[in-house]
């Protein structure tokens, strides 16, 4: 029960902080708002209408009973009411008497009068509120006609209600506004964090991030600029590592070429170059791993675009490709080529056949690279995305390649804050399911 109550509430609450910290400081001003108009209405308004409206019509009854039992001074009557009593009553002979009265069932004034006049002239009587702005419209059954009575509304429903009414409601908005403003600075720095923290997933450079707000939030900003910087610090060294190592290594390489070259017996001299040159490819593996970790800016631009240039270096090759259009996304442009190539790449390299597909959704854009080649088996899907890791049996014996391309892919779409997948693909290969948020 209580977790089915529990899920509406989710369901219809907003999901923002601002909102809902708006509704804890709104919700007890309109409660107390509504409590005080109800008191009000209940013990000063409508006691008030009740007692002016019983004084009114019994200053009515006056008048209809002296009029009825006077046969002489009728018109002087009607004079010293209408000058005395703010009235303007005539007498109306040989007219029909109408008998639907207009309902308002709303109406506190409408259900005093009727209450009054019912106990005063059963089913004699007929009034109407609403024709006129400030005047009452009241006929009382007399004979072959009707008296008809005209009368301020303000005889019947107390001025102050107006006055009272702008007095609740002004300040009550007042104060919800002087609320937006203050909730508005104190939720703006939890906003700002919140970006930062987004941005930094995906990959994007901060270029300046200043901690603000009450003492917790700023706390919680330094901390996460901290771990930035720690995070960039290790990603930097990490990459130079990798850069140095593999660039001291060229000169014993190319040492190892020219005393090959010197060698003469050629049988074991080809041996051992084919050993160098895939040492070599490595390197320039190990090199491109760690070129691709430096800080480029982000920028945004059509993926399309991207992926037509892409393409352009495998002309004649078989590849078919299919775009939504206007796909606009921020990411790191040379980077996200050398994912792209990586794919097309293996996809060419095991099959004959490749097929790009670009999909675009409320939150994230989808990437499909398919191939018809052998595939990956699918207890291998997590293994491939690691560093120099091979599967010979499955995808054929590629003797070009060190095993960086799916790892330095998977890093780049990850650095994106992306996510990457296989799948079995439409072609009989392996589909690889790029997702990067927009």
């Amino acid at each position: 029960m209580y977790y089915g109550l529990n899920n509406i509430k989710k369901k219809f609450l907003p999901k923002s902080l601002f909102y809902r910290s708006l509704i804890i400081v709104a919700t007890p001003i309109i409660l107390l708002q509504i409590i005080i108009t109800i008191v009000f209405f209940d013990s000063l308004w409508i006691k008030a209408n009740k007692g002016m409206t019983r004084s009114l019509v019994s200053e009515v009854k006056t008048l209809f009973e002296i009029y009825q039992s006077n046969q002489t001074n009728k018109e002087e009557i009607l004079d010293i009411y209408n000058k005395n009593f703010d009235f303007v009553v005539r007498v109306k002979e040989n007219e029909i008497f109408p008998t639907k009265i207009p309902e308002r069932w709303y109406s506190p004034m409408d259900r005093s009068l009727r209450r009054e006049l019912k106990s005063a002239f059963p089913y004699s009587y007929w009034f109407d509120t609403t024709s006129y702005k400030e005047t009452v419209y009241l006929k009382i059954k007399y004979k072959n006609g009707f008296l008809q009575i005209f009368f301020p509304k303000d005889k019947v429903a107390p001025s102050s209600a107006r006055i009272f009414a702008l007095w609740i409601t002004f300040p009550g908005f007042l104060l919800i506004f002087i609320a937006i403003v203050f909730l508005k600075n104190q939720t703006r720095p939890i906003v700002n964090l919140a970006k930062a923290a987004e941005k930094f997933g995906k990959g994007e450079f901060i270029k300046e991030f200043r901690p603000s707000g009450a003492k917790e939030i700023r706390q919680a900003a330094y901390e996460f600029d901290k771990m930035r910087k720690r995070i960039t610090i290790h990603l930097n060294q990490r990459s130079e590592m990798l850069s140095g190592i593999s660039h001291d290594l060229r000169t014993p390489l190319t040492r190892l070429k020219l005393q090959l070259a010197l060698i003469g017996q050629q049988d074991l001299a080809k041996k051992m170059e084919g050993d160098v040159e895939e040492m070599e490819r490595m390197l320039n593996e190990y090199l491109e791993f760690a070129r691709h970790q430096k800080n480029e800016e982000t920028e945004v631009l059509d993926l399309n675009e991207i992926i037509k240039e892409v393409l352009k270096k495998y002309e004649g090759k078989n590849i078919d490709y299919y775009f939504d259009e206007n796909i606009q996304i921020n990411i790191r442009q040379n980077s996200f080529k050398r994912c792209l190539g990586n794919l097309i790449d293996n996809g060419l390299a095991y099959g004959k056949k490749v097929k790009i597909i670009s999909k675009k959704t409320m939150s994230h854009l989808l990437i499909f690279v398919d191939d018809d080649g052998p595939g990956i088996p699918e207890k291998e899907y997590q293994n491939v995305m690691k560093p120099f890791y091979r599967i010979d049996k499955s995808r054929g014996q590629n003797k070009s390649g060190v095993g960086l391309g799916l790892s330095i892919t998977n890093d780049i779409i990850r650095s994106h804050g992306g996510d990457i997948a296989f799948e079995k693909s439409p072609l009989n290969g392996l589909r690889v399911k790029l997702s990067l948020p927009l």
